[in-house]
């Protein structure tokens, strides 16, 4: 058995393999276009492969490597016209497809040659071959890969990643086809079933390991994000429990300033005192005022907010029934009120007219659901991942979470919660059921206040 007898991959069957691979992330990751779009980008795509690796077969031998440089920089092609992503995460995953490519190639014609030497040959063994390895291996390859693809959850490839990935890819590469350059290193097969089987070998490690990595790469980012959520929730509670002390000592001082204008109101000459103490008391009245909704926690935060309002210029509306919130402990309440307002604030205050700073929020009862609606003008369009908008912040690693920990609360009350960029306007929607428990305690309670049945009934 020799090279001669069993040549290598045929250049259309390498062609189709890195297709298929590219096709395996296209499909998990956003796409571009629409589905009729899409197929006409990815046959566009399977012509330009065929023909790179048509082209790189005529080439002389020496440019070998200059032609495996063509055919990954159009799997590159391929992967950025379909996949609405970044340019690292094109090259990142143009890598990765590049490995899967060459290891179900290197697998396939590894059974084939089998095949071939146990005078299994032509054309339908060949092709029949094909249908079920590339088909079987690439299906298996995306049902794997889906578990690194969690619906709310985004990778983020940073430099090092990208590094990471081209790095396996290009030693996984060279290792697996040292032996058709050369077979006198120490790590070339000299015969052909052998050089078979390490080139199949070294990719299917190469694979392992690029998959390896990623896994680590998205466990650590769950741990970062887990983290940066954990510490905005402590913040946002310890941001509520500093409102309220301050909020409890401006009202104690509000009582005792109205004790002192009391008192110095018996004292002479009325008419200068007294305007001088009506000037005082109208000063300090706006501190006396604070928010009432009926529940303590959400008084807080709302008093503690407007007032950050009225500082930036920004007119807060509030219509809220914070009883019907009294199943939510101070944690919920804090972290689902408190970066919702944090948000518009922050997308309000910078805009140059002060009658577009709005903010608003609702909180009603629909049934047994409880509606809470926050809303604030908004500028520009927006970008969604998930239902979430994407942070336009540039440390995206590090930011975004607010709305990811506001979904976690209403999820976790059995809720849902929905954003939209409705006119101009930023609303964002949280239907959260009433416990059971509670539905019951308020039916009973308003049993009792209707009082016995009259008599005759």
């Amino acid at each position: 058995m020799t090279p001669e007898v069993l040549p290598d991959i045929p250049r259309g069957f390498t062609a189709f393999a890195e297709w298929s691979a590219c096709l395996v992330y296209i499909l998990l990751l956003r796409k571009r276009f629409t589905p009729p779009v899409l197929g006409l980008a990815l046959g566009l795509g399977l012509g330009l492969l065929w023909s790179v690796q048509i082209f790189a077969g005529k080439m002389p031998i020496a440019l070998w490597t200059l032609g495996m440089a063509m055919a990954v920089a159009a799997m590159y092609a391929v992967v950025a016209l379909c996949a609405d992503v970044s340019t690292r995460e094109v090259g990142y995953f143009t890598a990765r497809a590049f490995v899967l490519a060459e290891l179900v190639a290197s697998f396939h014609w590894q059974l084939y040659s089998y095949a071939v030497d146990q005078g299994f040959t032509g054309l339908t063994v060949q092709i029949g071959l094909l249908v079920l390895v590339y088909g079987a291996a690439f299906t298996g390859a995306y049902l794997i890969e889906r578990r690194h693809f969690p619906p709310d959850q985004r990778l983020e490839i940073d430099r090092r990643g990208l590094l990471s990935a081209v790095a396996i890819a290009g030693v996984t590469f060279l290792m697996s086809n040292v032996s058709f350059v050369s077979s006198n290193t120490p790590f070339s097969g000299r015969f052909p079933f052998e050089i078979f089987y390490i080139r199949t070998l070294v990719d299917l490690a190469g694979y392992v390991a690029l998959y390896a990595h990623q896994g680590q790469r998205l466990e650590l980012q769950r741990a970062v994000e887990v983290e940066a959520m954990n510490r905005m929730l402590r913040s946002q509670h310890e941001q509520y429990l500093q409102s309220k002390r301050n909020i409890d000592i401006v009202n104690r001082k509000y009582h005792d300033l109205k004790h002192f204008v009391t008192a110095i109101r018996t004292e002479n000459d009325p008419e200068a005192k007294a305007t001088y103490l009506d000037r005082l008391e109208e000063s300090i009245r706006g501190y006396g005022a604070q928010v009432q909704t009926g529940n303590p926690v959400l008084d807080t935060i709302l008093t503690a907010k407007t007032a950050q309002c009225a500082e930036l210029g920004i007119t807060l509306t509030c219509v809220v029934d914070g009883a019907a919130l009294s199943f939510m402990d101070a944690m919920g309440l804090s972290a689902l009120f408190g970066n919702a307002l944090d948000n518009a604030i922050e997308s309000t205050a910078p805009l140059p007219d002060p009658d577009n700073r709005l903010v608003r929020v609702a909180v009603y009862t629909q049934g047994a659901l409880v509606m809470v609606r926050f809303e604030n003008y908004h500028v520009g369009d927006l970008e969604f991942d998930d239902g979430i908008p994407r942070t336009t912040k540039r440390d995206a690693l590090n930011h975004g979470y607010g709305l990811r920990n506001m979904r976690q609360v209403v999820e976790g009350h059995g809720g849902s919660l929905t954003i939209h960029d409705e006119a101009d306007w930023f609303v964002v929607r949280a239907l959260i059921p009433v416990p059971a428990e509670r539905r019951s305690r308020a039916l009973a309670q308003d049993v009792d206040a209707l009082g016995p049945p009259a008599a005759g009934y």
